[in-house]
């Protein structure tokens, strides 16, 4: 059976926690940002977990992370 191929753009993006919870960054924060508080905008900084909904196929994608 050949290795299984984790899917590079996903790599990126996604860090395990060392509870095994995968951690992500948050959307909305590259550009239009005029419009946004600087509240708002920096709560986006925060890394946020991933929604429990998509743990499973996110692990599929990441076999050996």
């Amino acid at each position: 059976m050949p290795k299984m191929k984790t899917s590079r753009s996903a790599a990126k993006r996604f860090k395990v926690t060392g509870t095994g919870k995968l951690k992500r960054n948050k959307a909305y924060k590259r550009h239009i940002l005029t419009k946004k508080s600087t509240k708002r905008k920096r709560n986006l900084r925060q890394a946020a977990i991933t929604d429990a909904t998509n743990v499973k196929n996110m692990k599929k994608i990441l076999p050996y992370l």
